[in-house]
């Protein structure tokens, strides 16, 4: 399962998985008892594979985060608790992410991607980080040969483009010295 069906919704302790969609929204399952609840299309819900951490340089995407604390931890739970005090959850997250930005990083959102990692730990998804890596490689590949091609075809639709034109002129002055002699 990748980061796209794995959501926060506002109001709702813990992280969810997508099980399907409605008419009015959605249904989701809970990772931490695997309980149901519909969603409806005006709740605040966040995707994961759309969330970024502000660092001083750029944004970067929840799922490097997430990678480098399950490097730091090497794919256990972490060990600080998403209920310790901020000057350590800082003082953690400063080892995972070094230049991340104090100002707009808030001691709440480290909160949450240290609960969230152990969610997925414990949900044994934390696989679900390199599978989306391999996705979107994936994905870039065929794009990448898709415009390939694309340009392929756009050059020589230009190049018979230029010979068209190119013949046309040289039939327009032919016409035109025929006529002067």
């Amino acid at each position: 399962m990748s980061l796209d069906k794995i959501l926060s919704i506002s109001g709702k302790p813990g992280l969810y998985k997508i099980v399907t969609q409605t008419r009015s929204g959605f249904v989701a399952e809970s990772l931490l008892d695997n309980k149901r609840i519909t969603v409806n299309i005006h709740s605040n819900v966040s995707v994961l594979s759309e969330i970024a951490m502000y660092t001083l340089t750029e944004e970067v995407p929840l799922r490097e985060v997430l990678k480098k604390v399950r490097d730091k931890e090497e794919g256990k739970e972490t060990s600080i608790s998403h209920k310790d005090s901020k000057d350590k959850l800082e003082e953690y997250f400063f080892d995972v992410l070094p230049d991340y930005d104090e100002d707009r990083v808030y001691p709440s959102d480290i909160k949450k991607v240290i609960q969230w990692y152990n969610i997925l730990q414990k949900n044994d998804l934390l696989s679900a980080l390199d599978e989306e890596e391999e996705e979107s490689s994936t994905a870039t590949k065929k794009v990448e040969g898709a415009q390939a091609k694309t340009t392929a075809k756009s050059t020589a639709a230009r190049n018979d483009a230029a010979k068209a034109s190119s013949s046309k002129k040289g039939g327009t002055a032919k016409n035109t010295s025929a006529r002067k002699t």
